[in-house]
């Protein structure tokens, strides 16, 4: 960890700005929504990018809610920085994923145990092999206690963290016959930085579309109608 690389030039924020937990999001404007809606006394400590950062209270215990834009790529950098940069030890990522099972709901939570990836993000760190990126077992058992005390529907499970939104591979028929529940593009990058800089993480997904069926959950719901994981990730921060 290094005071000394702050501010960075994708934030504004200075040591000590930043809580202990992020909570984080892709959509800068959930990440607002987060901070006026469920946080006590928001104080804006970035808008570099738009990549809206906040720190503030929840129930009495200070948390930051962070952009992280797109893909794995972007995740990247904005959460080895929050690991190594700012002293953070827990970031929980919530965002929507497609759903690789014809049964599960729009709206419903996957709470991701673990990721693959089609991406060589781990290669490119110089891993010689392939890391298994895992969530953090501590908040994923507070996440199963709380989804279950709030009576949610919700899966755990393996994830595809993918670098490719629209993915016309033919082997992307093969995930779900390993077992694996829904597609997403960031939890993997998030997983292997937390577990290279020694800290926690966890990824907690709500379904914005079933790759199967096709629904798909209106623009306005996917960014601001998914309360109940917001609610789960502060709730276990």
């Amino acid at each position: 960890m290094s005071k000394n690389n702050t501010p960075t030039p994708h934030k504004a924020a200075k040591y000590g700005d930043i809580a202990r937990t992020v909570i984080m999001a892709g959509d800068p404007i959930r990440v607002k929504y987060i901070a006026e809606n469920f946080l006590k006394d928001p104080v804006l400590y970035n808008d570099i990018r738009n990549a809206y950062g906040y720190t503030g209270t929840y129930k009495g215990k200070r948390v930051s809610v962070q952009a992280h834009g797109m893909g794995i790529p972007s995740i990247g950098i904005y959460t080895w920085e929050l690991f190594n940069f700012y002293g953070v030890q827990k970031i929980i990522r919530i965002g929507t994923c497609g759903s690789y099972k014809k049964e599960v709901k729009l709206g419903s939570i996957i709470i991701a145990q673990g990721a693959c990836t089609d991406s060589n993000y781990g290669t490119e760190r110089g891993i010689p092999g392939k890391f298994s990126a895992i969530a953090d077992f501590g908040l994923l058992r507070k996440a199963v206690e709380q989804a279950e005390k709030d009576g949610l529907d919700f899966e755990v499970g393996n994830v595809m963290t993918s670098d490719i939104f629209y993915n016309a591979s033919k082997y992307q028929d093969l995930w779900p016959k390993l077992g694996v529940l829904a597609v997403e593009m960031e939890a993997y990058a998030l997983y292997f930085n937390a577990a290279v800089s020694g800290k926690k993480a966890l990824a907690i997904l709500s379904v914005s579309d079933n790759t199967i069926t096709g629904e798909q959950l209106p623009a306005e719901q996917r960014a601001l109608g998914l309360n109940q994981m917001i609610h789960l990730a502060l709730e276990i921060a």
